[in-house]
């Protein structure tokens, strides 16, 4: 795990921006239905449910058919998945495996997440972004409290690099090789570029890294969309001096609708100085916001990754990166359909900071200085 995660940049790509839950699952569970080799499957939030459902009869009918099915899903954020689906899995012929089950006797690494998405198959079409296999996510199952987000469909020679990065972790945690050798994803064309970004927690944190190097080039426009706004002091400064350069520099963030509360409470603490460098900031109010998205020129980033300061020091993320100006025009009409239904800020606006908003933001930095030692520790 401590092996570098930087990937190389891959000519010969396609990419195909999937921007609404009735869309990206219809294709996913498609590919499964193809699938002829392998299926790896790696997610954080799996949560008993329709979706759930489909999913798990799915991934039962490839391993019948002797698909080489294997589930890495993280200990904590599938704490949802009903023992009868774990069971309906294992008897079908899937290997399950857990990431970092939680333990009380080991506190510190109670915190370790595996928060990356990535479904792949046959070295053929693989999908990441921010979703879970959870109802949330589904319009149809939760009509009224859906999470809006997007998954991106990917073929070509990054898919070796995400099976690279699967394999790893899957060692990590069932402590043997992973038994599906991946299969090469001749280039492609017409194409596209991308790179394969990824963090392993404890401060290694090459996504983060890459959007900030990417806003400070960035000569026209960078746009974010991300569920939780816990930016580290680089982010913000690579934003503000973004604004103050002339670029259009706009942020779109949950609005009422959040599964944190106190958190989005404490991300309006960041409001005023980026306002002040000319920085618009898009609150969404339709329903709770959960992509992870960025657009920097025609450069776009997407996946589990929420560039906060929380996942850097713990989870596990990765993104797909992708330069393209066709992809980018996917990416716009994300951004510009969320900032239709958003309320912006203006450099004029203010945001009010009651008493137990401030209460918030003491603990939020009284934990991160915590986490900032229990990682310096568990990292040595």
């Amino acid at each position: 795990m401590r092996a570098s995660l930087r990937r190389p940049e891959r000519d010969g790509n396609r990419f195909a921006l999937l921007g609404d839950g009735r869309e990206f699952f219809a294709r996913m569970l498609a590919a499964i239905a193809a699938s002829r080799r392998y299926v790896l499957a790696e997610f954080y939030l799996v949560e008993s449910g329709t979706v759930a459902d489909r999913f798990v009869a799915a991934f039962a009918q490839a391993a019948a058919r002797g698909v080489r099915v294997r589930m890495l899903l993280d200990g904590f954020g599938a704490r949802g998945l009903a023992e009868r689906d774990r069971a309906r899995l294992r008897a079908a012929g899937v290997d399950l495996v857990f990431y970092n089950m939680p333990r009380w006797r080991t506190f510190a690494s109670l915190f370790l997440r595996d928060h990356r998405k990535l479904l792949a198959v046959d070295g053929v079409v693989g999908f990441t972004g921010g979703a879970g296999l959870s109802d949330v996510f589904s319009a149809e199952a939760s009509p009224d409290r859906y999470w809006r987000d997007c998954m991106v469909e990917m073929a070509g020679p990054v898919l070796q690099d995400w099976h690279t990065l699967f394999a790893r972790t899957w060692r990590h945690c069932a402590h043997r090789r992973l038994d599906v050798a991946p299969r090469p994803s001749p280039a492609l064309s017409p194409a596209e570029r991308g790179r394969v970004a990824a963090s392993a927690g404890l401060g290694r944190k090459d996504v983060g890294r890459s959007v900030v190097r990417r806003i400070r080039t960035a000569g026209a426009r960078v746009w974010i969309a991300t569920a939780y706004f816990w930016p580290s002091a680089r982010l913000r400064g690579a934003l503000r001096r973004a604004a103050r350069r002339g670029l259009d520099v706009r942020l779109v963030l949950p609005g009422p609708q959040t599964d944190h509360p106190a958190q989005r409470s404490v991300s309006r603490l960041f409001y005023a100085r980026l306002l002040a460098s000319g920085v618009a900031i898009y609150e969404y109010q339709p329903g709770f916001m959960h992509t992870k998205l960025v657009l920097c020129d025609d450069w776009a980033s997407i996946g589990s990754s929420n560039l906060d300061r929380w996942g850097a020091l713990w989870n596990l993320d990765a993104n797909q990166e992708v330069e393209s100006t066709a992809f980018a025009r996917q990416v716009e009409e994300v951004f510009e359909r969320s900032f239709t239904d958003s309320r912006v800020f203006g450099s004029g606006d203010e945001v009010e900071h009651p008493w137990n908003v401030r209460f918030w933001q003491l603990i939020a930095r009284a934990i991160l200085a915590w986490s900032s030692r229990a990682v310096s520790r568990l990292g040595r």
